[in-house]
């Protein structure tokens, strides 16, 4: 039997609805439908925008194939789920012609930029890579501006990933095939409260 809290706040067609309605007159809301519940992703702020543009940089020059999607994505085992990374990596073309919420098949890594409210420990550092390793994405990358760090996990095996490399901010760290990019995140630094 299934817990009242267990059942899904709504079904992923309404969930798109309101997203999509929310997109049109609330502007700088971004609803995400993960594990069943309704979240709220907060608007970007100024050093969030430069983390996501300092990747996009290095992205672009080491991979030109690839592209730093912002885009929302189908995700979960059943893709029922429904998120909106800070960056989704992907072979330029992926998510062409396939709406709001693209099926993640084609995506290598998604990336997540810790924002400074209540739910980041709940929504990015459980939820997202649980889901994201459910889908199948190779590679989650997370830049905690909380704690200063960046955890590279990889290597899903459709519950969970199995390996989580963190190092501090100014240490460089590898991400895996299938990205196969070295990151100097010494410039993280400037972008932490």
């Amino acid at each position: 039997m299934t817990a009242i809290s267990d059942r899904p706040q709504m079904m992923p067609e309404d969930f798109e609805e309101l997203a999509h309605l929310l997109a049109r007159t609330a502007e700088g809301i971004r609803l995400e439908f993960i594990y069943g519940k309704l979240g709220v992703k907060p608007v970007p702020d100024g050093d969030h925008s430069m983390i996501i543009e300092w990747l996009t940089r290095i992205c672009m020059q080491a991979r030109p194939e690839l592209w730093l999607y912002n885009h929302g994505l189908k995700v979960q085992s059943y893709r029922d789920g429904r998120a909106h990374p800070d960056g989704a990596l992907a072979p330029h073309g992926t998510v062409a012609g396939q709406g709001e919420w693209a099926d993640s098949d084609g995506i290598l890594m998604v990336v997540e930029v810790t924002s400074y409210d209540s739910d980041t420990e709940r929504r990015d550092r459980i939820e997202k890579p649980r889901a994201y390793a459910e889908t199948g994405i190779p590679m989650y990358l997370l830049i905690d501006r909380d704690s200063a760090e960046v955890t590279v996990f990889s290597r899903p095996n459709g519950v969970r990933y199995e390996i989580a490399h963190t190092v501090p901010f100014g240490r460089t760290v590898r991400l895996p095939d299938p990205v196969g990019i070295t990151l100097d995140t010494e410039p993280l630094k400037n972008w932490v409260r």
